[in-house]
């Protein structure tokens, strides 16, 4: 938790001072990933990747052993099943603002156990839009019961209804209730069950018409369900379960998720368009590009999940289509400089922040087929797209934030991470010259830039 000094002639914003936030009452944190800021003004974080309790629990599962023992400073705690639990990791982390300017962290069990990557929460302080940064992810939606809190609420995943494989791809969305449920029982179930309390798992054929054939992770599994345990397999085996229950889990790689709240359009950015969305293994199957694409989705109210059940929130969306302009652009061959996609468009989108002032949506790149990675400004009503800032060569555009008033001025928050992280044959023609510069100017590629964009003040001063 950072707080920030501002001067009110120039903007600038200095440094006062910082506190690390607790993470012990939360179990630690695993793989935290892209954020946003409630409109109760917390910090909701992510937990990515989360790790296949099946595979974690018969110690197959290296990186999550190698995190266990390393949160508790134990080379035998990924022995201990209670507290080398997978259940406690793949959940929307919330960090509240103390008075003095340090944070307390709580996690929230009952949004899904998914690859969580920077959620949305609506003007009605209830629905929350999640992007799933996974193979097979899916496009789930949670609605709390209280405004302003996350501690219960309703888990849906949409039935993507393609209307169109042309590029990208367009569909209309249905939606699943997967569960109802409050944080304090999701994580006491967590706390009490195993993997094979819930389902038997194949990764092989059995040959059993009492499995159903998904994709996971890339893979096929064959589940059964144990008698009792919806509620525990839609929170702790949500991506399993939703595929099981008919759920579309074919996207790659939903990333970040924002919102134009006043036209009631969310943006997704689907980072990579490959494999399980082109494959043709699920009930989404599009070209592409590989360098992905932005998509809109409208949102609105009076809709019913697929048992015929109103859906308690006016912020439901409904349909997903890729505006033309932020459609990436796959080159047959690299051009002069090494790039794998046209630098005049966006590639891989990641972050993504609007701006409801500036009527501006702000996309930050974490491309694999750019040898820069940009940060995007797209207008939604003149439609122009611009480049805005570049990262050194392999470092991504992160940690965007778009903050319309603080006293009169307006930022755009943007940092970077991992320069110089190199990627063959991609870098191959900049790697010789760039390399030893960035070793000098950041800490042998272990340094970073954090800052902000800002300019005038948005109204004169008299």
């Amino acid at each position: 938790m950072l707080t920030l000094d501002q001067d009110p002639a120039t903007g600038k914003l200095s440094l006062v001072k910082y506190f690390n936030v607790p993470t012990k009452p939360a179990y630690g944190l695993w793989i935290t990933c892209g954020a946003s800021l409630s409109p109760w003004n917390t910090h909701l974080s992510s937990e990515e990747y989360e790790p296949d309790a099946f595979a974690a629990v018969a110690g197959k599962d290296a990186r999550f052993n190698a995190f266990i023992n390393n949160l508790y400073s134990d080379p035998n705690a990924d022995k201990d099943p209670v507290r080398a639990n997978p259940y406690l990791y793949g959940h929307t982390p919330e960090v509240r603002v103390n008075a003095d300017g340090s944070g307390t962290l709580v996690k929230h069990f009952c949004m899904g156990r998914i690859s969580h990557e920077l959620v949305q929460v609506c003007p009605d302080q209830r629905t929350v839009l999640m992007g799933d940064d996974a193979t097979n992810g899916g496009a789930f939606m949670f609605i709390a019961d209280r405004a302003g809190d996350l501690s219960s609420g309703t888990l849906y995943v949409a039935k993507w209804n393609q209307t169109s494989g042309v590029g990208p791809g367009a569909a209309t969305l249905s939606w699943i209730k997967l569960g109802s449920a409050t944080s304090a029982e999701i994580e006491n179930l967590a706390k009490t069950l195993t993997p094979s309390d819930i389902m038997d798992l194949a990764t092989t054929n059995p040959n059993d018409p009492s499995y159903t054939k998904i994709r996971y992770s890339g893979k096929d599994n064959w589940v059964r369900l144990k008698p009792g345990m919806e509620k525990a397999a839609a929170f702790l085996e949500t991506h399993r379960y939703a595929a099981l229950v008919g759920g579309s889990l074919g996207f790659t790689k939903w990333e970040g998720t924002t919102l134009n709240a006043k036209d009631k359009i969310a943006y997704v950015a689907m980072s990579y368009i490959q494999t399980s969305m082109i494959d043709g293994t699920t009930d989404i199957k599009v070209q592409g590009p590989k360098a992905g694409a932005t998509y809109a989705l409208n949102l609105k109210g009076g809709q019913k999940d697929t048992s015929g059940a109103p859906i308690n929130s006016d912020w439901v969306p409904v349909d997903m289509a890729a505006p033309a302009a932020l459609v990436g652009e796959d080159l047959a061959t690299p051009d002069a400089l090494g790039n794998l996609a046209n630098a005049d468009k966006i590639a891989n989108p990641d972050n993504l922040k609007f701006s409801e002032k500036l009527r501006t949506l702000f996309i930050g790149e974490d491309s694999g087929m750019h040898v820069n990675n940009f940060l995007w400004a797209y207008n939604v009503d003149t439609k122009q797209l611009a480049r805005i800032l570049s990262t050194p060569a392999g470092a991504e555009s992160t940690g965007l934030q778009g903050v319309d008033d603080v006293n009169g001025w307006t930022y755009v928050l943007s940092n970077f991470q991992h320069p110089a992280d190199w990627e063959s044959p991609l870098h191959d023609k900049v790697k010789a010259t760039l390399d030893p510069l960035i070793k000098k100017n950041y800490k042998d590629r272990f340094g970073a830039s954090v800052g902000y964009i800002t300019g005038l003040p948005q109204t004169a001063k008299v």
